[in-house]
């Protein structure tokens, strides 16, 4: 099974993460302390099919930046240590997806080189009592602790809310496409180096 556990603690956060890459995230238990977050995680992870269950103790007084930042981290980091040595895996994913007025490209190299490169232009600097740069702050953690360079573009959209949720989407399903298993190519590693790092 394709699983990981990462628990992270420090003096911002205490982090508890399971993940399973070949769930279907219909019973993902999502609790980060972050409203807003907790949706976009539980979009993520049923339009990846990756099952997880995630508790989150953050500093949330100061303001939500060292949870979602942190979240971040142990998400990819799990993702990282689920893929082990990465044989099999479809490697690359990309997508347009439009939710409403917004449309957003995400595309996908597990590469074992971690880069985030968003192009995003949101509208308001909050969505509820939630900081819209946060968004980035959690796909660059996520990026580069998973080993995976990601490009995400914002084509249209004129509502945050709704270009967020683009974002979360277009990368679950990214990454549905990304780590599932080539059963052509199942035993081999998808690179011609031989190794993906």
């Amino acid at each position: 099974m394709r699983t990981a556990e990462i628990n992270r603690v420090t003096n911002e956060t205490d982090i508890s993460l399971w993940i399973d890459l070949d769930g279907d995230g219909k019973a993902s238990e999502i609790n980060s302390g972050v409203g807003f977050l907790d949706h976009m995680l539980t979009l993520w992870s049923r339009h990846s099919g990756i099952q997880m269950t995630l508790t989150c103790e953050g500093d949330t007084w100061v303001d939500d930046h060292h949870s979602v930042e942190d979240i971040g981290i142990s998400l990819g980091q799990a993702v990282a240590e689920a893929l082990g040595d990465k044989k099999g895996i479809s490697r690359y994913a990309s997508l347009m997806l439009p939710m409403d007025e917004s449309l957003v490209l995400v595309a996908v190299d597990i590469s074992g080189r971690g880069g985030c490169y968003p192009v995003l232009d949101f509208p308001t600097q909050k969505i509820g009592s939630f900081d819209t740069e946060l968004v980035e702050e959690f796909l660059r953690a996520f990026a580069c602790n998973a080993g995976i360079t990601l490009h995400i573009r914002q084509i249209a959209g004129s509502n945050s809310h709704h270009i967020a949720e683009a974002c979360f989407k277009g990368l679950g399903r990214a990454m549905r496409q990304a780590v599932s298993i080539d059963t052509r190519f199942e035993t081999e590693i998808p690179s011609t180096k031989g190794v993906l790092a």
